[in-house]
């Protein structure tokens, strides 16, 4: 029967014959959904999936090379690839942070005011609970009572340095008195031994303090360059929207390159891991406590990872951390692969941009800066290395002294570059600081190039964390501002 009416042809329902509506998919169709589900998260996931892959890859021809006696020419062939790799990210490093943090700080000066105080905040309180971590392992495990008669006095000679100087230094570092030559060198005081020319000559030394220099980019110091040259940018409303595009476009550059380099980082890491696990120390070489050592820093890593910082990324957002998690697994696999926060920044930007859809507001202000002073994995590591060490020389430290040498532990941490085996140089501070013999470092060096690895992970996690922290702390204040686009 037709209705009366052509409007109430809307609300016709056509129904199928019961024999077809009872019919269910047939295995074909329903395996050929499947193939396409797979199809879909693979070509959603190929970075992960690749990078996860090179990681395997790598470990499993390293250890297959081992087999092989291969010269150290050799093993640089192997590592060659990943040279290349480390060469690019490193310079695509420079000209990102500096636009970045120029770009997002240009932008509203109230807004990145209050990033900036969370931002603090959020790195302070999580490098406090990680040395707290670290101090609660090393006393109740003592890793250093297996090791007292393998004091390491005889050991390589280290540098000698002083704790006053390095923090000197490290402010020096804040205020580069050429901004070019920031881009490839820092500060560092140098000693130099002369003999006394007093009453004593003959039994002492004067240790001179000079002005020298070591090669790196000095980060700390285009940091600083970068907060304070974009803060001016942004009450220059009219005059420096041209330079405001300028450093924009630079920085999309620099983003679509990074597009383009991401698909190689896999082919890197899996020669650079395989070249360092064929120079890594055969188990037997690597006595009890040194091993007890290792597994100590390695729990305090993972509890801070996968306890400490999903629970206060829970508490402050109410949303599930192991979701968030999932879409950092290229970034973690990448810091493993590479050792470096600094070259792992990139794909830092590219993924929490992409998969987490972060406000660049936010990212690119927190992520270049968490690079350098966000060092949860070094905190951890250096208090339980310096505790290690104590124990290894029977040196039994009071309550007075463990809470001195969290604050070293802190402030050393802070400053310390995110460049490979960087945690080993503040190392000799807080070892110097503390009173302990410097020389007992090279205990460590067996087992640090696993450590170095898996606490440049945990650093770059836990900037990565910060940032979703600090976003949603910060949600009505980028909603009412303008945003980047």
């Amino acid at each position: 029967m037709l209705p009366n009416n052509l409007y109430e042809l809307d609300s016709v329902v056509v129904t199928e014959p019961k024999e077809k509506a009872d019919q269910k998919p047939s295995g074909h169709g329903s395996s050929v959904q499947h193939g396409c589900d797979i199809v879909a998260f693979l070509k959603k996931n190929a970075f992960v999936v690749f990078t996860m892959t090179a990681v395997a890859l790598g470990i499993g021809l390293g250890f297959a090379l081992r087999h092989i006696n291969m010269s150290a020419r050799h093993v640089q062939y192997v590592r060659f690839p990943g040279e290349l790799l480390m060469r690019i990210l490193q310079m695509l490093v420079l000209p990102l942070i500096i636009s970045s943090l120029i770009t997002g700080m240009s932008t509203n000066t109230k807004t990145s005011g209050k990033i900036g105080l969370r931002a603090f905040s959020y790195y302070m309180v999580t490098t406090v609970i990680a040395v707290f971590t670290g101090v609660v392992l090393a006393v109740v495990i003592q890793p250093g009572k297996l090791s007292r008669e393998t004091a390491a006095s005889s050991a390589g000679k280290v540098e000698a340095v002083q704790s006053v100087d390095s923090f000197l230094d490290l402010i020096r570092n804040m205020f580069p008195s050429n901004l070019v030559e920031a881009c490839f060198r820092k500060y560092k005081t140098v000693y130099s031994r002369s003999s006394s020319t007093g009453q004593h000559q003959d039994n002492m030394t004067d240790i001179i303090q000079m002005p020298g220099t070591s090669d790196g980019t000095n980060i700390l110091g285009l940091l600083v360059f970068s907060v304070a040259f974009g803060l001016i940018l942004s009450h220059m409303e009219y005059e420096g929207k041209h330079l405001r595009d300028l450093f924009e476009c630079l920085n999309k550059t620099i983003m679509y390159l990074v597009d383009i380099v991401i698909w190689y980082s896999p082919v890197g890491i899996v020669f650079l891991l395989a070249a360092q696990i064929v120079n890594m120390a055969d188990a037997g070489d690597i006595g009890r406590g040194v091993a007890m050592y290792a597994l100590t820093v390695i729990t305090g890593l993972i509890i801070h990872s996968f306890l400490t910082l999903p629970v206060i990324y829970f508490t402050v957002t109410h949303k599930n951390p192991f979701r968030f998690m999932t879409g950092l697994l290229q970034v973690v696999t990448t810091a493993f692969g590479t050792s470096s926060s600094s070259a792992t920044l990139p794909v830092t930007l590219h993924c929490m941009e992409g998969n987490h859809n972060m406000d660049r507001r936010v990212t690119r202000f927190m992520l270049p800066l968490g690079a350098t002073v966000n060092m949860d994995g070094v905190a951890l590591y250096e208090v339980v290395a310096a505790l290690f060490i104590a124990q290894v020389h029977n040196m039994d430290f009071s309550i007075g002294q463990i809470i001195v040498l969290s604050v070293v532990v802190t402030a050393a941490s802070t400053g310390a570059a995110g460049i490979p085996q960087a945690g080993m140089v503040s190392m000799v501070i807080v070892l110097a600081s503390t009173g302990l013999p410097t020389e007992d470092i090279s205990l460590l060096m067996t087992v640090d190039w696993l450590l170095d690895r898996l606490r440049t992970a945990t650093n770059v996690f836990g900037d990565c964390v910060g940032v979703g922290v600090v976003q949603h702390l910060s949600r009505h204040e980028l909603q009412s501002s303008s945003p980047v686009k």
